[in-house]
């Protein structure tokens, strides 16, 4: 059998999408499909395997044609061009199989592939096999369990085009103990962690390895400290194991805001040089976080959280939500607030979107808020339908939509303007402690020369950002020499946020502009009746 797998492209402006930094370190996407290449380690030893990643590559239809049958798997921000795929695929006269997150929460949606393998694959896979085994050509396969992940096979990490990724992922734990209303990984994944034990997880680190990898590896857990014990576990053999091969990997992760609880675990992702970490903040105002459920993030003070991460070493890329229903008109203020004074360089500030089958998404049902269609993209709107920065507020708002867009305007454009921008950075690189472990070889060394030339011309010698770039740097370099490569490393990303911003800022003033047309009346409403499209276009840095 010759299987090809595909992994859908995600939009170029999407907060993730970090394609002007990847060009910077010659890499193509930042992050590698782990998904994909776990779903082709549980395929039979003896087919024959394609991967084609549609955000480093092209896809040609002589791998359609090459194929026996088709795999593609995808989240929420990919549906429409997973869709395109499906059809794509079916004009080649080829079958296929589809799954993932998005595919297992609203199997409708994708109707037209040939199977559906739902939940995780490594319980739901084997009876598909079997299936196909039989001569099926067509089925749905929804598992009766959910795996423990010592069922998991090492990823075929072979398959990839190792340099063609800012990262490669691999994966701990899948589950949360928390119970936020609007996430959907405790509906996907339940609430009680399930993790690989030490072995299984140095395993996936030595075929990295082996495969001459050496570099950014990210754990790609929803919530990497879900249960505090086994991590530390992890982080103890994953220690001992960087120590005796040269500290090959640094690392990043995504994980509550509670893991600050633990004097101990901070201390073993600086031991082993976590340099970045995503923290869902959401919200600063307690009566929000409540209502929502995130109560792990209840009574805290943010802002001595952030710097006794920094304290470690660690950069804190932080979620921002605006659009709950207990907000009030003073929260985006708060947020400001709270990003100025935590140094938070990095903010992924969104609108909230109520996500197929969530918490949220049932009780706005109930109360009918949630606007028709929600789940499904709008073709008409793929230019501008991104991510949860342009797609949010699929529900009736509490508050009038216009006031959120308002807000989310605000917050976006002081937060990315780009002085504010780059004193953070100058702020943040002078309290953290970075603690390197991390020893690249002359490869990545020349990789990394190759990528400070190339931001020196992209921002050291743009008028914009010119003077704010080496202030930054000369400041440093007589104060915190140490700390020089962070702040590097955070002001590159404003080549993405800066395009990105403009981006969104020109959808978002448009939006608001057509809601005030519409209040006045429809005899003075100049607003378009079709497809949102923005006037607006991003800059592009190169």
């Amino acid at each position: 059998m010759k299987a090809l797998l595909l992994y859908p492209e995600f939009s170029s402006l999407g907060f993730w999408n970090y394609k002007a930094v990847c060009r910077m370190m010659g890499a193509k996407y930042p992050a590698s499909p782990l998904g994909m290449i776990t779903i082709a380690a549980l395929l039979p030893w003896e087919w024959e395997l394609r991967l084609v990643d549609l955000n480093t590559a092209p896809l040609d239809d002589t791998d359609i044609d090459w194929a026996d049958l088709v795999f593609i798997g995808g989240m929420l921000p990919q549906q429409l061009r997973f869709l395109q795929l499906i059809d794509r695929v079916h004009d080649r006269g080829k079958r296929v199989v589809a799954g993932g997150p998005d595919v297992t929460s609203q199997p409708e949606v994708y109707a037209s592939a040939d199977y559906l393998v739902l939940g995780e694959a490594e319980c739901s896979m084997p009876d598909f096999l079997a299936d196909l085994e039989r001569g099926a050509t067509s089925g749905r396969y929804i598992p009766d369990r959910r795996p423990e992940l010592t069922e998991s096979p090492v990823p075929r990490f072979d398959l990839l085009d190792l340099n063609s990724y800012l990262m490669i992922g691999v994966q701990f734990s899948r589950g949360c103990p928390f119970n936020c209303e609007f996430c959907d990984i405790i509906e996907l994944y339940g609430r009680k962690p399930r993790t690989k034990p030490p072995a299984q997880v140095v395993r996936e680190l030595d075929a990295l390895y082996g495969l001459g990898y050496r570099g950014h590896v990210d754990f790609v857990d929803d919530n990497f400290i879900g249960n505090k014990a086994k991590a530390k576990d992890i982080l103890r053999a994953v220690k001992k194991w960087s120590a005796e091969h040269g500290h090959p990997f640094f690392f990043s992760t995504e994980a509550s805001i509670n893991i600050v609880d633990d004097d101990e675990l901070l201390g073993l992702m600086r031991d082993l040089d976590f340099r970045y970490l995503f923290i869902g903040i959401e919200s600063p105002e307690d009566a929000i976080l409540s209502a929502t459920q995130k109560r792990q993030n209840l009574r805290r003070d943010l802002v001595a959280d952030l710097h006794k991460i920094y304290d470690h070493g660690i950069v804190v890329n932080a979620g921002f939500i605006l659009g709950f229903d207990d907000e009030t008109s003073t929260c985006a203020a708060s947020m400001i607030d709270v990003i100025e004074r935590g140094s938070i360089v990095m903010s992924m500030i969104g609108l909230l979107y109520a996500l197929p089958n969530t918490q949220l998404t049932r009780r706005l049902q109930k109360e009918n808020r949630l606007l028709k269609g929600s789940g499904r993209l709008s073709a008409e709107n793929e230019a501008t339908e991104v991510d949860q920065t342009t797609s949010g507020l699929n529900f009736i708002t509490k508050r009038p939509r216009a006031e959120v867009l308002e807000d989310f305007l605000h917050v976006l454009e002081q937060t990315y303007s780009t002085k504010r921008y780059f004193d953070r950075c100058l702020r943040l690189a002078k309290v953290i402690r970075v603690a390197p472990r991390f020893r690249p070889n002359w490869k990545r060394k020349l990789r990394y020369a190759s990528a400070f030339l190339k931001c020196v011309v992209g921002l050291g010698m743009r008028p914009s950002t010119a003077y704010l770039f080496w202030r930054n740097i000369g400041i440093l370099l007589f104060t915190r020499i140490s700390a020089v490569e962070t702040a590097v490393n955070v002001m590159a990303m404003y080549l993405h946020f800066g395009s990105q911003t403009e981006f969104i800022s020109g959808l978002t003033s448009d939006s608001v502009r057509e809601l005030g047309a519409e209040a006045r009346g429809p005899e003075r409403c100049q607003c378009r009746r079709g497809p949102r499209r923005s006037r607006h276009r991003p800059r592009v840095f190169r």
